[in-house]
């Protein structure tokens, strides 16, 4: 599940782009203020460090950030990562037995002895890639053939589209002469095509709401690569990643494959997820985690595509029996072909008394209705220790891309522009449910690390029923002028607040 780049597609985006752009320095950091006394809708972290006890022993919580790679060299990342004790770093030998060699931080299981997975197929495009003949029961081939066909000529007008603006913005610097276009001028510009026309239009507002162009044209610039991935691997038949794996794909038991490369060919989402989680906090330097007594386990196992079932059910498992407490999955998808293998992880992750922490998606679809898995859905039945996070903005709204679900989404927390650490010692600003989840995994290693004793279900439950209740109407995501009451949006109807999540730990604690 990637981050947002709200130019890529639909004119909402571009519109929530003007508001973050615009207030950019002053969002800094917004996700830890208290909505009560402070101007935006944070989850009130700063409010819990201002009244710590310092006195009091705190325990570390180790939070395993399963996503698409994670730079441990990062100057604001690597004090805080998880450390495997029992292994001897770089001597090729598996001193812990646990079946993976070198796993000093974590493991990369879209890896292999010849390099690591970039690029994948969407989960569509592999069922669609296997035939009638191999589809799996629950799926109707005349759906999946249908779909991926809309998909393929989706992905690949998008491409043309970016392709055509990125166009029509050199053409306007050459036809003026500058680098730096106004709005009244991109708007006299000439194109052809509605779509082109409605993008233009929107642009040269936002450019004349104080949008810099430069940031404008370099966000496009950034979509680029996401879109042409989308035609060159995400439907694309002939593109196969597996094989650098190296394993036995058809047996989804296995799990004794992958490497320890953590960071893989793009960290950037990984790295940013965990900066959200476990920042060093009050170092002077780039931005605070949400917890302080925290580590950071590293498990990859999302490529630029969609997560194959078999790896994400071996990253909760490898999480769990290496310690991890919490674990973040800011990923998901519209099809799991292999659902079991990842429901019977998770179900050993709740014996093991595991919190995980999903992130909803990025569709403003509803989740009640539409699937995204993984899920906390199952045989039927919720299990009791995931959390479905959505995303609310600064205003303390729900964010126009954020799915939701009053019976799917447990709560909300800040997912837009939220600004974090970046590959390379870089930190910059990402939007998405990628980044609401982390918050919420924070908040919870957070509570955690001052009332360890408490059992994750009750962890769970002080998360839950502190959140802070929303009691006024938001954009239904995806609307940009349809209104819902809040609390429709989730089983809670509210945000995240450490403090009173904190107070509600401290209570309980105390029968």
């Amino acid at each position: 599940m990637k981050s947002i780049n709200r130019f890529l597609l639909p004119l909402l985006f571009i519109t929530q782009s003007v508001f973050s752009q615009s207030v950019n320095e002053k969002l800094k950091n917004w996700q830890h203020e208290d909505p009560s006394t402070e101007k935006f809708h944070g989850v009130a972290s700063n409010s819990v460090y201002a009244k710590f006890d310092s006195t009091k022993p705190v325990k570390d919580i180790v939070v395993a950030v399963i996503d698409g790679g994670t730079d441990a060299d990062h100057e604001d990342l690597k004090s805080n990562l998880w450390t495997n004790t029992k292994e001897i770093e770089g001597n090729g030998i598996d001193d812990d037995n646990n079946g993976y060699i070198d796993d000093i931080h974590g493991w990369n299981f879209i890896g292999g002895i010849s390099g690591d997975v970039g690029g994948d197929n969407i989960e569509l495009t592999r069922l669609y890639k296997g035939g009638k003949e191999n589809l799996p029961k629950e799926y109707k081939w005349r759906s999946i053939k249908k779909k991926y066909k809309k998909e393929l000529k989706s992905n690949k007008k998008n491409y043309e589209l970016v392709m055509k603006l990125n166009d029509m913005l050199n053409g306007a610097e050459k036809k003026y002469g500058k680098t730096e276009l106004t709005g009244p001028e991109l708007k006299s510009y000439p194109v052809s095509g509605g779509m082109l026309k409605i993008l233009r239009n929107a642009i040269s507002k936002a450019l004349t709401q104080g949008v810099e162009y430069s940031n404008l044209k370099s966000s496009i610039l950034e979509g680029l690569p996401q879109v042409k991935n989308a035609v060159d691997y995400h439907t694309n038949t002939d593109f196969e990643a597996r094989k650098i794996v190296g394993d036995n794909y058809a047996d989804p038991n296995e799990h004794l494959y992958g490497n320890n490369h953590y960071a893989g060919p793009d960290a950037l989402h990984g790295t940013h997820v965990a900066g959200i989680i476990g920042a060093i906090r009050n170092n002077a330097t780039g931005m605070d985690g949400v917890a302080d007594h925290v580590k950071i386990m590293i498990v990859r196992a999302v490529p630029d595509g969609d997560e194959r079932d078999k790896d994400v059910a071996n990253s909760i498992r490898y999480a769990v029996d290496n310690g991890a407490q919490i674990i973040n999955m800011s990923f998901g998808k519209s099809y799991s072909p292999f659902k079991k293998v990842v429901d019977d992880a998770v179900l050993y992750a709740e014996s093991k008394n595991v919190l995980i922490v999903h992130a909803a998606g990025n569709e403003a679809a509803d989740n009640d209705k539409e699937p995204n898995f993984p899920s906390a859905l199952v045989n039927g039945k919720r299990v009791n220790n995931w959390i479905e996070v959505g995303a609310s903005d600064p205003r303390g709204n729900a964010a126009s891309f954020s799915n939701y679900g009053k019976t799917s989404v447990d709560l909300f927390a800040p997912g837009l522009q939220i600004y974090s650490t970046l590959p390379f010692n870089k930190y910059g600003a990402e939007s998405g449910t990628s980044m609401a989840s982390p918050v919420v995994a924070g908040v919870a290693a957070l509570i955690w690390s001052h009332y360890p004793q408490l059992s994750m279900t009750q962890l769970k439950s002080v998360l839950l029923s502190s959140a802070t209740p929303e009691t006024t109407t938001t954009l239904k995501p995806g609307s940009n002028k349809k209104t819902v009451p809040f609390s429709s949006l989730s089983i809670t109807g509210g945000i995240i607040n450490a403090e009173k999540a904190m107070e509600a730990a401290a209570k309980l604690s105390s029968h």
